[in-house]
């Protein structure tokens, strides 16, 4: 898989754009001044920044990233719509599925991997894992994980256990990382689109996961809103696999993640 099928792209091209209007903007400041100090009648005045080219500011170095979060899904109705509006935005994300909503959904899925799309498992029957036995553990997470294999190809289907809950066992049984979130705005509580995009955009930093739902079109409209206000604040978007990749971190089986901000900041980038 090309390592940044989407949103890398998009946000490389920004960055590009960027780096030219604040150069251009620099040499407009420079011209400027040096023709208000040769004509001007008197010490040289502070220039007031006008124009596209001079109001862009941007930080050098590399974009925070962020990987949005999918659970509870598919559902062809409002996850269809979503992938419409990621697609358009040229945004990838993380997709963690319900076993027993595969049936049926099998194309949408396939469109899920064939966009860039990370997907991962969410149990078969949305069940609580830490308290199940290990064979009620290999069907809840093995029988997802072989439908997903037959309808994607052999492949790492990562775990994020429901309700963020899980113990040493399901940590020892899990055969793949454990991908748990840093940022939940509990789409599902009210489904209020207004107070989820401010509970995401407010909060959220370099390295967060954000969690939210695929099965309400209330967190569909929110999660594009979330992803228009933050590819304006230059964040750029990518799957958990991908953020590990930029951040150097071995996905290790058992190991827990919940979010990775770069190296030197508070956080738990290495797991857990």
């Amino acid at each position: 898989m090309e390592k940044f099928p989407l949103g890398r792209t998009y946000c490389s091209r920004r960055d590009k754009e960027g780096a030219e209007r604040v150069k251009t903007g620099k040499i407009l400041w420079l011209a400027a001044w040096l023709a208000a100090f040769l004509l001007w009648p008197g010490p040289p005045q502070e220039l007031a920044m006008t124009g596209g080219a001079t109001t862009v500011e941007l930080e050098e170095g590399e974009p925070p990233l962020v990987a949005l979060t999918f659970d509870d899904g598919p559902r062809n109705s409002t996850t269809g719509r979503l992938l419409d509006g990621l697609a358009l935005r040229e945004v990838p994300a993380t997709f963690f599925l319900v076993g027993n909503r595969i049936e049926g959904s099998e194309e949408l899925i396939r469109r899920m991997a064939a966009d860039g799309h990370q997907i991962g498992i969410h149990t078969f029957e949305h069940v609580v894992v830490s308290d199940l036995s290990r064979k009620d553990f290999d069907l809840q997470v093995g029988k997802t994980r072989a439908l997903l294999a037959e309808i994607l190809g052999d492949g790492e289907f990562w775990l994020r256990p429901p309700y963020g809950l899980f113990d040493s066992s399901v940590r020892k049984w899990a055969d793949c990382p454990i991908i748990l979130w840093s940022v939940d705005p509990e789409d599902w509580k009210d489904k209020d689109v207004d107070r989820i995009v401010a509970a995401v955009v407010e909060h959220v930093k370099d390295g967060d996961i954000i969690l939210m739902h695929d099965i309400f079109d209330t967190s569909v409209d929110a999660a594009l809103r979330v992803v228009d206000n933050l590819l304006s604040e230059g964040y750029c978007f990518v799957t958990v696999e991908q953020l590990m990749e930029e951040r150097q971190v071995e996905p290790a089986e058992g190991t827990v993640f919940r979010a990775l901000p770069p190296k030197g900041e508070d956080g738990k980038s290495s797991g857990s």
